[in-house]
């Protein structure tokens, strides 16, 4: 679904992302794991088509991202850490402009908004402006509004981040409800709990480099996470 291979992504002197390959299959949650500035964002961003990088490829459903960046589109939503909504558009107005830009259809959109909206718990606020809205309202939209096309493949950075317990526990659901789909997932987290619960697949990045990658249980090993995760940082201080 997602084949990432031997990307390389300079910023000057500066190696953010050095040979990372990675590869997520349809049916997978993988999560991705690093430090602030590791260059998990920088290899998302490169994944959805927003930051050019200098060497290697990146596949969406067997697709360059580099060759065809409006078919990947298409196949797939992402979701960044900060979302930035337009502010004086109602949840509403937002949420059919997204779905007018992939060509959903009026009722398709209807019953995705109301479906996902009550189960976000956002539906009775979409009438109101964004700008009115918490940050964890708006990343409830975000992901309301990255679910209306019904994508392949999800990206999300840091998408637990401003949510109650019980919106992200609905997110790992809906998470969880798209791989069983056949879609698959590829997203950051700095919650490990999170991942080693919820992730088949993990992998480590730290200064660019890939430290380690595998199932969850290969990762961890008779350790948890978090002991795995400081272990390696401490072994390459």
């Amino acid at each position: 679904m997602l084949r990432i291979e031997s990307l390389v992504k300079t910023y000057g002197a500066k190696i953010a992302v050095d040979h990372v390959s990675l590869h997520i299959r349809p049916g997978e949650i993988y999560g991705f794991i690093g430090h602030n500035g590791a260059g998990k964002t920088t290899t998302i961003k490169a994944c959805c088509g927003i930051l050019p990088f200098d060497s290697g490829e990146i596949y969406i459903d067997g697709v360059s991202i580099k060759e065809n960046p409006l078919e990947c589109n298409r196949k797939m939503a992402y979701i960044p850490d900060n979302p930035d909504l337009y502010e004086f558009l109602t949840g509403w107005g937002y949420l059919n402009f997204v779905a007018d830009i992939y060509g959903v259809s009026r009722q398709d959109r209807q019953e995705r908004i109301e479906k996902y909206g009550n189960m976000l718990d956002i539906y009775s606020s979409l009438s109101q402006t964004i700008g009115s809205y918490s940050h964890g309202m708006k990343q409830k939209v975000a992901i309301l509004s990255a679910l209306l096309h019904q994508p392949r493949l999800m990206i999300l950075d840091e998408p637990f981040v401003g949510l109650d317990p019980v919106a992200a526990h609905t997110v790992k659901s809906l998470m969880r409800e798209l791989c069983q789909e056949g879609g698959a997932i590829f997203f950051s987290t700095h919650v490990l709990e999170v991942a080693e619960k919820l992730c088949d697949q993990i992998a480590i990045i730290r200064q660019g480099k890939l430290l380690v990658s595998g199932t969850t249980q290969e990762v961890r090993g008779n350790s948890s996470l978090e002991e795995v995760f400081l272990e390696l940082e401490e072994q390459h201080e």
